[in-house]
C-alpha cells in the first residue's frame, strides 16, 4: 500500500512539475517584462525578466505547497513564485501602466493554456509510451494556467486584480483598497476556505470557489478548447 502511494506520488510530481514551473515563471516573467517596456527596469536589472525557472522559485510557494497539497491530494494544486520587483512611481504612467503590468501575469497564463490546447494535436505524434504522460502535463498545464489567471484577477490586493482595481478606481477609493495588500491574502484564504468550512459546520453549502473560481474558469476552458480544435 505505501509502495502504491509512493509511486502515485511520484507519478503526481511528474505531470505536475512541468505545469506548475511554466505556470509561474512565465506569469512572473510577463510582470518583469510588461514593467520594463513601460519604464521601470528593476526586474530587468535583477534577472527576472527571464524563462529560467531558478529565478523565480519561492522555496515554500514553488516547491513544498505543491507537494503538500498533493501529498493530503487536495482538489487543486496551487503554487507561487516570488514577487517580481515594481517600482510603481518609475513607470511612464503610473495609474494606467501599474494596471497593465498586473494584466500581463493572468494574461500570460491564458496564452500558456492555448498553447497547451494547441500542443494537444501533437500528442498522437509521441512514442505510444509517452503519449499518457504527455497528455496529462498538457492537461495539467491547461487548467492549472486557467486557475491561476482566474485566481490572480480576484480584485483582492495583492492579486493582480486588485492592483487593476487599485489603478482605475478614484483617488480615495483606491487608496482604501490599496490599504487591504498587508491582509489581502489572509482574505482570500478567508473567503475562499474559512468561510465555507464554518458554513458546511452550520449545514449551509456555500461554493465560493465553484463560484468565483471554477465557473470562470470552466468558460475559458471551454472557449478555449472551441479555439484550439478540442
Amino acid at each position: 500500500m505505501i509502495d502504491g502511494d509512493f509511486s502515485g506520488l511520484i507519478r503526481g510530481v511528474t505531470v505536475w512539475a512541468l505545469p506548475v514551473l511554466l505556470a509561474i515563471t512565465l506569469h512572473e516573467a510577463a510582470h518583469g517584462w510588461a514593467a520594463s517596456r513601460l519604464g521601470d527596469p528593476t526586474a530587468r536589472l535583477m534577472g527576472r525578466v527571464t524563462l529560467n525557472p531558478f529565478r523565480h522559485i519561492d522555496l515554500f510557494g514553488t516547491i513544498i505547497l505543491p507537494l503538500l497539497l498533493l501529498l493530503i491530494k487536495a482538489p487543486f494544486l496551487f503554487g507561487y513564485a516570488k514577487p517580481v520587483p515594481v517600482n510603481f512611481s518609475r513607470l511612464n504612467n503610473p495609474r494606467r501602466d501599474m494596471a497593465l503590468v498586473a494584466l500581463a501575469g493572468p494574461a500570460s497564463n491564458v496564452l500558456l493554456a492555448i498553447l497547451a490546447g494547441l500542443t494537444f494535436h501533437l500528442v498522437d505524434l509521441v512514442p505510444e509510451s509517452m503519449t499518457a504522460w504527455l497528455a496529462e502535463n498538457l492537461r495539467n498545464l491547461f487548467m492549472l494556467n486557467l486557475v491561476l489567471a482566474v485566481f490572480n484577477m480576484l480584485p483582492i490586493p495583492p492579486l493582480d486584480g486588485g492592483r487593476i482595481l487599485v489603478a482605475v478606481l478614484p483617488d480615495q477609493l483606491a487608496w482604501k483598497v490599496a490599504r487591504l495588500e498587508r491582509v489581502g491574502l489572509f482574505l482570500v484564504i478567508g473567503v475562499l476556505f474559512l468561510l465555507p468550512f464554518m458554513a458546511k459546520q452550520l449545514d449551509i453549502t456555500l461554493d465560493v470557489a465553484g463560484t468565483l473560481i471554477w465557473g470562470p474558469v470552466e468558460i475559458l476552458a471551454q472557449a478555449i478548447s472551441t479555439i484550439t480544435g478540442h
